[in-house]
């Protein structure tokens, strides 16, 4: 009976986890707003066989000049996808795979936080709308923004690892807290920045009630393990277009959402427009709202009851959790201009929507103390009636939001051939380029290495990987030559094994070539901001296994 009471609470999460990734199952793909999802799996995938770690470039995306995406972009569920990939996995099936471990993922993380609060059953109440939460099928099915679905499934654990760190100050929580911080960094970078605060308020507010070191250690460690990734995105990025994207059609000032759309917006696959009418919908979720709601009145009862001293800490911790819901929600709003247009890092959100994110969370944590509630409140049998009760109303009610606006009849070739890849694909997500970078205008103004050859200059032999090119060459005069690579400082040049100089042109890399016959290697080598922001991540990692197998020694 123990064990089927254990386990149990982890069945029905399947089942419902199932329910929302079961479109992904079917054959085929289906439209999303990021087209580009298979075309970056298969460019990881790519990269780690030819031997590329940390993967910072792609060799085909860019118009086929290549650009260090990897070096920007979220890269863990690429890694993750990639795993697959190396199994023999085609690139679109990776990325299901990817996809649906993330859903599963999402339900399991708070299931876990909130069965720490409010038992089992508030744990599986909160699970459920957690994971069948509108928002997050909006990322799933609408967006295809997999990356934001993957740290949307990380932020539970930290807050779990927070609260166990101060509840029992025990070093595997430590590097619980750290790696889910970290994740949530190497998944989608401004959901971390955006968590942050409210992971550091709450921190702050165990350490000030206890004063354990590991709380707000925990979460520096975790920021360090992540600086493989966030250091050079930070310090590099001025040799690319990213900041391109901030202004423009993704200025926050046209996307703020009205109050009406946070209870009811209509379902839709278009995009976020300026003023009240979009093509996406912004709904927190009535049951979130409601059972919220419901709470707050039920928390208000044991606040004027006698039982409030017996239940203090948990009632705080929902004082907590409700001013972080108010104060996403009012960051989703016109209201909050003037603190968006003060606070200029909050530009880089783009969509003030993005902050429902943090409303679902709040919320859905919030909700599961409602069983927990009844059941202290009237009979125990109570939780177990009123949980399945909302759980099949909850399952009704959002399942039509978690299936695609269509399937289509594609496979793996279909994204990843060279067409796709260097034009189609390349068009949606062209930011990482340089930010003087010619682009092409159509395909056939695509360069290939074979184009090269002239009267001046012939290719003999060639061999590419993704962080290396060779070529022999027979140079008739001393010339100037554009290679069809984007610019970046990684990229060094050697001719017979001496190094030689690589020049930014709007058409690729310049290099300035003697007369004779040569060994030409172009290697992509990490720069000295990659090199550090690497060793960081490895003495931090080294750091906390020695002091893991220390403790263990002594204990």
């Amino acid at each position: 009976m123990n064990f089927l009471g254990k386990f149990l609470p982890y069945l029905i999460i399947l089942i419902l986890s199932f329910l929302a990734f079961k479109p992904l199952l079917s054959p085929g793909f289906f439209p999303i707003h990021d087209d580009t999802q298979v075309a970056r799996v298969y460019e990881m995938t790519k990269a780690l066989k030819d031997g590329m770690f940390p993967v910072r470039w792609s060799q085909d995306l860019g118009y086929g000049f290549g650009y260090p995406i990897f070096n920007f972009y979220n890269p863990f569920p690429y890694y993750l996808a990639s795993f697959f990939g190396i199994l023999g996995a085609d690139a679109l099936l990776s990325t299901k795979l990817m996809v649906i471990l993330g859903i599963i993922f999402s339900f399991i993380s708070m299931y876990i936080l909130a069965k720490e609060f409010w038992g089992r059953w508030g744990g599986i109440l909160s699970a459920s709308l957690y994971g069948l939460a509108p928002y997050h099928a909006v990322d799933l099915y609408v967006r295809g923004d997999f990356a934001e679905s993957w740290a949307y499934s990380f932020i539970p654990l930290i807050f779990y690892g927070l609260w166990k760190i101060y509840k029992e100050n025990k070093w595997k929580y430590v590097i619980l807290t750290a790696f889910s911080f970290a994740f949530t960094i190497s998944s989608h970078n401004l959901t971390a920045l955006m968590v942050s605060p409210f992971i550091l308020a709450f921190a702050i507010y165990l350490f000030r009630k206890r004063k354990v070191i590991f709380l707000p250690a925990s979460l520096i460690v975790g920021a360090l393990v992540a600086a493989f990734y966030w250091i050079p995105a930070i310090l590099e990025m001025n040799y690319t277009n990213v900041l391109s994207q901030i202004g423009g059609g993704a200025d926050f000032r046209d996307h703020f959402v009205c109050f009406s759309q946070l209870w009811a917006s209509p379902w839709g696959y278009g995009g976020s427009a300026k003023g009240c009418i979009d093509g996406i919908s912004f709904m927190i979720g009535k049951y979130h709202i409601v059972l919220s709601a419901a709470l707050f009145i039920a928390s208000l009862i044991f606040l004027l009851s006698k039982k409030y001293k017996k239940y203090k800490e948990k009632l705080l911790v929902i004082i907590f959790l409700y001013i972080g819901f108010l104060v996403s929600i009012f960051l989703t709003l016109d209201i909050s201009r003037y603190l968006w247009e003060r606070v200029e890092i909050m530009e880089f959100f783009q969509y003030p929507w993005r902050f429902l994110i943090m409303i679902v969370f709040f919320s859905s944590f919030i909700a599961g103390a409602l069983p927990w509630f009844l059941g202290k409140a009237v009979n125990k049998k109570w939780e177990h009636v009123l949980t399945i009760s909302l759980i099949i109303f909850i399952v009704f009610s959002s399942l039509k939001f978690f299936n695609p606006q269509a399937v289509l009849n594609k496979t793996s070739y279909d994204y990843t051939n060279l067409y796709s890849l260097k034009w189609e694909t390349s068009r949606i997500s062209d930011e990482y380029m340089p930010k003087n970078f010619k682009e092409p205008t159509n395909y056939s103004e695509i360069s290939s290495f074979s184009a090269l050859n002239s009267q001046n200059l012939q290719i003999k032999n060639f061999s590419q990987k993704t962080q290396e090119l060779t070529f022999d060459l027979n140079i008739k005069k001393n010339m100037s030559q554009v290679f069809p690579i984007a610019y970046f400082p990684s990229w060094k040049g050697y001719l017979d094994d001496k190094n030689i100089e690589i020049y930014e042109d709007r058409k690729g890399i310049r290099i300035d070539l003697p007369k004779g016959d040569y060994s030409l290697k172009l290697i992509f080598k990490q720069t000295n901001t990659e090199v550090f922001a690497n060793l960081i991540t490895l003495l931090t990692i080294m750091t906390l296994l020695g002091y893991n197998a220390l403790k263990k020694k002594h204990e």
